[in-house]
This record gives C-alpha cells, sequence and structure tokens, in this order.
C-alpha cells in the first residue's frame, strides 16, 4: 500500500511517478481527453492549472501502479476525498488508453472505470 497527496514529491520513485503522469497526460489529450482546468481556483495561467491538475493524488497514484504493475493489472485507489470532475474524465481516457481495469473508492461510491467508461456512468 502507498500513499500519495495531491503535489507529493515524497516518494522515492517521484521523478518516475512525474514523468509518467507527463506521459499520461500527453497520451490521452491524443484520444480528445481535454483538463478541466476551471476547476482550478487559482489565478494563474491554463498551463499552470494544467500541471496543478497533473499533481492531483489519484494521477500519482495512478502513475506509480502503471509503472509498478504488469500490464493488465486492475489498479485499485482508496480516496478520502470526492474525485474531482477531471480526475474522473481523466481515468476514464487513462483506462482506455493502458488497457487497465481501475477501481477508485472515493468518499461517495466506488467508481469502477475501464475501456473509457465508469460504472457510474458520469453521475457522481
Amino acid at each position: 500500500m502507498h500513499e500519495f497527496v495531491a503535489g507529493d514529491k515524497s516518494h522515492d520513485q517521484y521523478k518516475e511517478i512525474y514523468e509518467m503522469v507527463d506521459e499520461m497526460g500527453r497520451e490521452i489529450k491524443r484520444v480528445v481527453y481535454v483538463p478541466t482546468t476551471p476547476q482550478v481556483l487559482l489565478d494563474i495561467d491554463e498551463e499552470d492549472k494544467e500541471d496543478a491538475l497533473y499533481g492531483h493524488s489519484e494521477k500519482l497514484a495512478i502513475a506509480f501502479a502503471l509503472l509498478n504493475t504488469p500490464p493488465g493489472t486492475s489498479i485499485r485507489i482508496v480516496k478520502n476525498l470526492h474525485i474531482c470532475e477531471d480526475c474522473h474524465s481523466a481515468t476514464k481516457f487513462i483506462s482506455k488508453v493502458y488497457n487497465r481495469g481501475i477501481v477508485v473508492r472515493d468518499r461517495n461510491r466506488f467508481h469502477h472505470f475501464k475501456n473509457g467508461l465508469c460504472s457510474c456512468r458520469d453521475f457522481w
């Protein structure tokens, strides 16, 4: 079990994790993902808002799992907060691009992501 918080750089593999987050961002943008930057309430430019979204804990956890588990392995994440709209959208695309089942348990429900879809049908 590994723990991640937004913007975390305390993990031994943080450089590789952030490189993977960048790769994930590039790959999912190729299949029409658009970051939900209006959710970032900071007064910064659009590129910095995207960077802030890429540092969310669930994206760090997914990147870590992609780096450290065999292809096809399911990824399980537990959050103590509600998953944000951007992470929900990005995780759908990640599940499709990387061909992984991803289960995210947030404070309200389980989200089962597979082939670009979520079990909640985008109602959360």
